[in-house]
């Protein structure tokens, strides 16, 4: 049976394409999701162009016919016929209410709630506005979140995997460095703890490659820009992001896990002293906690010096870290690397229309982006390049995502097959003491 799906408008800001994303069915737009599109069409950001492609996707389907009547979609197949468009203007009323039809979101949800009285059954509103839900879920209607782009976030990719296994299987590994497990079916780049069944302390450390398990070399005495792995989990991430044939590395953890500081680490390490990349990029979105404080004075570096402070703040930290002779202020230094094309600091609103060879960039904050705002940074990526997102699920400052919804959890979870990309998610506060209390406690 057919249903009926009337969609609000964060939902074509969230995902332009969303309109097709419903099969054969029938997809109702509210005429205030259409005033609320024209409103954002002029932005100059994500939710902007989303409104803007949205807009001349609906003036294209126009010429099939009337709109109020309802237009197919291109989303057919062989086996099923395509969905329908339909735009509804505002009728009915909701009797008893208190909602204030001066908002576009009691107006759209006034049609869906019309389209539910009429005697349809299979009538879904669908919005990513959580109060929005629960009203719609107040006056009977059937509600849902926008499902096609989110994933399961309690059981995401870990990266990692712990399986039992015999001691004298564990000795083996350690004698001849690797070891045959053939019915083992893990992940490319997935990482495997090896367990003693009879003693957990006795363990190794390995990684699937070409049908073998292979021993983590343990590295104790090397330093990556004068940085140690504190923890498993950062000995692992560190393997990822050296490594040259892993051409995209997702980096998932809380506050001070050391998300950042080992993705410049290893750059700077890859760059500066082994050459293999030409320049190091860090960017990050311009998504402020809290209330935004408004325009900031100053051209473009300086401007971006405010949101780029943590980054900077990292630097500083690598930079103390390595002991340079004849070594000069720390700021100096990095102004150096900058000013020699060697770092460039950048603002994913530029990040678009470019092509970026043989470079190694870091997408800091990348919880805040969503996945066609991922999808536009990857596909930037020119021949030998490579990039690292980071980000911590539980740190979302975009009023449209949440930890299943943002990019940076759907590439974990669609990339997780692919032996270009590894990943793994970062468990253990090692900024200081007080830092991972507060991660633990508040």
């Amino acid at each position: 049976m057919k249903k009926t799906f009337v969609l609000d408008t964060n939902v074509l800001l969230y995902n332009a394409q969303a309109i097709e994303a419903f099969e054969d069915n029938e997809i109702v737009l509210p005429m205030a999701v259409i005033e609320e599109l024209d409103r954002f069409k002029k932005n100059q950001d994500e939710l902007g162009r989303n409104a803007r492609q949205v807009i001349r996707r609906i003036d294209e389907l126009r010429s099939r016919g009337n709109l109020s009547g309802g237009v197919p979609l291109d989303n057919g197949t062989e086996r099923t016929q395509p969905g329908i468009l339909r735009i509804v203007t505002g009728k009915g009323r909701i009797k008893d209410s208190e909602l204030d039809m001066d908002l576009p979101d009691h107006r759209i949800l006034r049609v869906a709630y019309a389209i539910h009285k009429e005697g349809k059954s299979n009538v879904i509103f669908i919005t990513k506005d959580i109060n929005l839900r629960l009203k719609a879920d107040a006056l009977g209607l059937q509600v849902e979140d926008f499902e096609n782009q989110k994933v399961n976030f309690d059981e995401l990719f870990s990266g990692c995997r712990e399986v039992n296994v015999s001691s004298s299987l564990i000795d083996e590994i350690y004698q001849n460095k690797s070891v045959e497990m053939p019915n083992l079916n893990v992940f490319p780049n997935e990482f495997v703890i090896l367990k003693d069944e009879n003693n957990l302390k006795h363990s190794a450390l390995a990684s699937k490659k070409d049908g073998r398990l292979w021993l983590l070399p343990s590295r104790s005495d090397e330093a990556i820009w004068n940085i140690r792995p504190r923890s498993k989990e950062q000995r692992m991430a560190l393997e990822l992001l050296m490594n040259p044939d892993i051409q995209i590395v997702t980096l998932v953890g809380q506050a001070g896990t050391g998300k950042t500081l080992l993705a410049l680490a290893a750059a700077l390490e890859l760059v500066q002293k082994m050459k293999i990349y030409e320049k190091i990029l860090v960017t990050r979105p311009i998504v402020p906690v809290g209330k935004d404080i408004g325009y900031l004075p100053g051209d473009k570096t300086e401007k971006l010096s405010h949101w780029m402070q943590p980054i900077y703040d990292n630097l500083d930290y690598l930079m103390h870290a390595e002991k340079r002779e004849n070594s000069g202020p720390v700021r100096k230094y990095i102004e150096e690397l900058m000013r020699g094309h060697k770092l460039e600091v950048e603002a994913l609103t530029y990040i678009r229309g470019r092509s970026i060879p043989r470079q190694y960039v870091i997408v800091d904050e990348a919880q805040n982006l969503t996945p066609h705002e991922v999808k536009t940074i990857v596909s930037r990526a020119g021949e030998g390049t490579k990039m690292v997102l980071t980000g911590d699920p539980y740190q979302i400052d975009n009023p449209y995502l949440d930890a299943s919804s943002n990019g940076l959890s759907y590439s974990v979870e669609r990339m997780k097959h692919l032996p270009i990309h590894g990943h793994i998610t970062l468990r253990k506060s090692e900024r200081s003491p007080l830092a991972a209390a507060a991660a633990e406690y508040l």
